[in-house]
């Protein structure tokens, strides 16, 4: 379930691999400003992971768009956001992140990272690294 919200998030639309300190701002500052992450951002404070990514780094978020999250089957969104599934709503976002700073072009295809659940994650590059 999680690989394959991965891969749907990622496909569906642009994602972004930012280390969490881009021009001096924090990953979640970075995202927020962009404006195409707002899902994310409201996903991320649902989840209670906003101070963590603000906090000692560095992470690398391949972080899904707003259209990435729009792509998903209606209510899937909604249903993460709900506290009672807060466990699987975290689960799905630390699924996105990986310690330490991975810049897009360092990415190739088929390479495998840890995530921060413990799950590793391989790399399609559709369309190119962005």
């Amino acid at each position: 379930m999680i690989r394959r919200t991965f891969i749907a998030m990622t496909a569906a639309a642009s994602f972004l691999a930012m280390p969490a300190f881009a021009e001096g701002k924090d990953i979640v500052d970075t995202a927020v400003e962009a404006g195409t992450f707002n899902t994310l951002a409201a996903a991320l404070t649902a989840a209670g992971l906003v101070e963590t990514l603000k906090g000692e780094g560095p992470f690398t978020v391949f972080a899904p768009t707003d259209d990435a999250f729009a792509a998903l089957p209606a209510g899937t969104v909604d249903n993460l956001l709900l506290p009672e599934n807060k466990d699987q709503l975290i689960a799905v976002l630390t699924y996105h992140v990986v310690p330490g700073a991975v810049m897009s072009t360092d990415l190739t295809e088929g390479m495998t990272a840890a995530t921060v659940n413990g799950a590793d994650v391989t790399i399609t590059l559709d369309g190119g690294p962005r």
